[in-house]
Formats: structure tokens, sequence, C-alpha cells
């Protein structure tokens, strides 16, 4: 009775407060990103979190970690998990367009009114406690609180990478770590130590990193604070060509969260669906009885490998190939070294497949911690292989977006003309699209826009988009 109170009592505080509208939030949002950001504590959202009965221990949660592909693998293992019959809560960062990407229950975003009628909840609790959330905390207990309405069976979180994370609060059921890939700012383990500071006994930790050395760091972290280490991501999942080259370890991952979900972590707790593609019934192990083999016949089953092909292999809007835009247009959010080598690759791959007439990279950056020097040597190498050239425009910061100033669209310039590649600065985005798609065929050309979440943003902009 003590909890119905407490509850009763955050909403009634919501209903007699404030009411604000969706832009009015919104508003609020933009400007409140750095708001005691630094308070390692999270003491703010601690007490969110017990004013609204605790919904971060009530939930079954996954929180999805790395340098890169976090985003693409929560997608993937929410439809996966879904399709198993699943009601998935997503909640990923930064957002494109709206607020609303960020929180989604399979892969559907909230609408206007239940993200206005939540932050309204959120914000007037907030001010009884006489308390001044940021962005991040804001958004936090959003999702939290939408998930626990909604019922959802589990809700995968994308993780900062950081130790003093809204996300930590929550006891979670399973970590999984997509790559670690240091920078000029963070070492690989101070990126582990910081992913993994949530473990507790009992956590399973499972990774896609390819590095040996990290897998041995995470190995020791999770057993020193008790967790289960689960066998790392070795394969690639079989999407169509190219993505199983540039996505298939995140589908692979992905494919692994939902396993050890449906298996480990529910623990009997729900019944296998007919057809599932993730577990089996009990008495299937080991050799197939007469029986079984003549039901499968009759009745064929779609395999893990049959889903993967038949399934869209990339997150629409920040992980996309607009193939049929005049000229073809490649959009990713890649703002690292790591993401621009796969790019790179994911280029190659389209020109194997249809030779390209003309290529141009819309490149702009506001990643502080980005070796430019080590990104010219990717492109010089790149472009020894690849004909095309380089535009680069600066990149203007969208509120909740991680970077600082954007390049010196001038000194990049110059230095990527240093090595011998064909480039021009542009002096916004609108400018430098254009030249991009009038340097290429409108048939068989390709545009790459890369290098910052928010360049992705300006090409939707641009489009005439208002949300995705």
């Amino acid at each position: 009775m003590k909890g119905t109170t407490k509850q009763t009592s955050a909403g009634s505080i919501a209903s007699q407060g404030k009411q604000r509208s969706y832009h009015e939030i919104v508003e609020f949002l933009d400007k409140n990103w750095k708001i005691n950001n630094s308070d390692k504590s999270i003491s703010c959202i601690r007490q969110l979190d017990q004013a609204f009965e605790n919904p971060s221990q009530k939930l079954k949660t996954i929180l999805v970690a790395g340098t890169n592909g976090k985003s693409l693998t929560i997608h993937f293992a929410t439809r996966l998990l879904h399709q198993e019959g699943f009601s998935v809560g997503s909640f990923i960062a930064p957002h494109l367009l709206t607020y609303n990407e960020r929180l989604s229950i399979n892969n559907e975003a909230i609408s206007n009114k239940a993200f206005t009628d939540l932050a309204n909840e959120v914000l007037n609790t907030a001010e009884s406690m006489g308390m001044t959330p940021n962005s991040s905390d804001v958004l936090t207990m959003m999702a939290l609180l939408f998930f626990k309405q909604n019922n959802v069976d589990v809700a995968l979180l994308e993780h900062a990478n950081t130790d003093h994370n809204a996300i930590a609060l929550c006891s979670t059921k399973m970590i999984a770590i997509t790559r670690i890939t240091p920078d000029n700012a963070t070492t690989s383990e101070d990126i582990i130590k910081a992913t993994l500071s949530m473990v507790k006994p009992g956590t399973i930790v499972i990774s896609g990193d390819q590095s040996k050395l990290n897998l041995q760091s995470m190995l020791t972290t999770t057993e020193q604070l008790g967790g289960e280490w689960a066998m790392p991501i070795r394969k690639l999942a079989p999407l169509p060509y190219p993505f199983e080259q540039l996505h298939g370890r995140c589908a692979a991952l992905a494919e692994r969260i939902a396993q050890l979900f449906v298996n480990q972590v529910l623990h009997g707790e729900s019944t296998v669906v007919a057809g599932s593609l993730l577990s089996k019934p009990r008495g299937t192990r080991g050799r197939p009885t007469l029986e079984a083999k003549r039901q499968a016949e009759l009745n064929p089953q779609k395999t893990l490998e049959q889903y993967w092909k038949e399934e869209q292999a990339s997150l629409p809007a920040r992980f996309q190939f607009l193939e049929k835009e005049k000229p073809s247009i490649l959009l990713d959010t890649a703002q690292n070294l790591d993401a621009f080598e796969n790019l790179l690759l994911g280029i190659r791959l389209l020109h194997y497949q249809r030779p390209l007439k003309g290529l141009t990279l819309l490149l702009g950056c506001n990643n502080q911690s980005m070796d430019i020097n080590e990104l010219l040597k990717q492109l010089r190498y790149f472009f020894k292989k690849t004909s095309g050239q380089v535009v680069v425009c600066p990149v203007e910061t969208m509120p909740g977006h991680t970077g600082g100033t954007s390049w010196d669209v001038e000194k990049v310039t110059n230095d990527i003309k240093s090595m011998k590649i064909k480039a021009r600065s542009a002096f916004s985005f609108e400018d430098g699209f254009e030249a991009a798609c009038k340097s290429v065929d409108e048939r068989h050309g390709l545009v790459v826009i890369a290098g910052s979440p928010s360049l992705i943003t300006a090409y939707w902009q641009h489009k005439g988009m208002k949300k995705i």
C-alpha cells in the first residue's frame, strides 16, 4: 500500500503542475544538456527513480555498449525478440530529427502525446523535489517509465561508455559490447572499465570486439566482479551483400543477445512459441525422431540464416543506402576512425557490385578526439584504389549530439589535397551537397555523407523531413 501511495503522489504532482506543450519540452531538452552533467553520483536520476517506485529495478534490461554499432545492434536485437513474440523497448542516442526517435517499443517511436505526457510527469516531479535535472536524466526517466507503463518484456538501453551515465542506476541482466576503439581522449582500458562498472554477480557479459587484448581485459574484469562471461562473437550473420561484411558482426551480436535472453535470462518464465528462431522445446536436442523429421518436412520453419537474408540489413536514416535517389546516396553516422574504415570498405564493396561513375565523399566532423592524420592515411589508401573526390563542409552540432566545434574546413581540405586527393571546401551543407551531386553521374554515381550525426540531420532537413 505504501508503494501505491507513492505512485499516486507522483501522478497527482504531474497532473497539478505546469502542462508544457511538446515544443516547450523540446526547448527545455535542447537547453539543458550540460546542467549537472559532471555529477558522478547520478543523484538526480536516482531520486527521480525512487519517486516513481524504482522502475529501473523492475524492468528486465539489457545494456548495449561499445564505440560503434550500438544503435544498430539494438535495432537488430529488437526485431529478433519481437519476432519471438516479445514486447521490446529501445532507448538509443542520438536522435536525428526528433527526440521521439530515442524511445521506441518494437522499433516504433513514441507518439508526441505520450512523449509530452511523460516529460511533464518527470519535470513536474523533479520540480516538486527541488531538482533541476539535465536532459539526459529526463529522457532516461521517461524511457524507464514508458517501458514500465507499457509492460515491455525487456528493454535494450544504449550505454554512453561512462561510469556516471544515467543508465547506470539500472540493475541489468546483460551487458553486450560491440567494439572498443580508443581515441585521443580515452584508452581501451578506460572504456572497458566504464562499460563494465555495472556488472554485478550473475550479470551476463558478451562482446563482438575482435581484439584479443580487449576481450581478455573484459573477461578478467567480468570475473572479478562476479559476472558471467559468455563466448565472444566469432562469426558474421549472413546478411545480404554487402551488409554481411559491414553489419554482420552487429547482427551476430544481436542474435546472441536474443538467444541468451530467451534461454538464460528468462529461465523458463515464458513458453517457447511455435516457429521460434531462438529456442527449441525440451526434448529436441540430439538426433531428431522420424516423426520430428516428417513434421519438419510438412511444416518447414524459417531458419536464422533465412531470416537474416530476408530482413532489412541497415538502420533506416542512420546507416542507409538510398539507391533510388539520383545520384545514389550513402548515409553513415561514422565519426571515428574505426567507423570510417568500415565506411570506406562499404564503398569499395558497392563499387565491386556496381561500378560507380563518379564518387564524392561529403565529409564534416566535430569529433575533437578524431586523429586527423590517421584519417588522412585512410583516405590516401582508399583513393589509391578508387577514383573520386572529397567535399569538406562545416558541421552545426545539434543539441543532444556529442562533439564540439566543427573542423577547420579550409585546413582539412588543404591537408587532403596534400595527399594528392582531389578535394574542395564548402561553406555550408547545402553548398557542399549541391557540389557533390553535380560532380557525379546522376544515374550511376554515388554521394557519401558521413562524419557526424549532425551532418546526417542536415541531409534529412535539406530533404524537408520533419521526422523519421
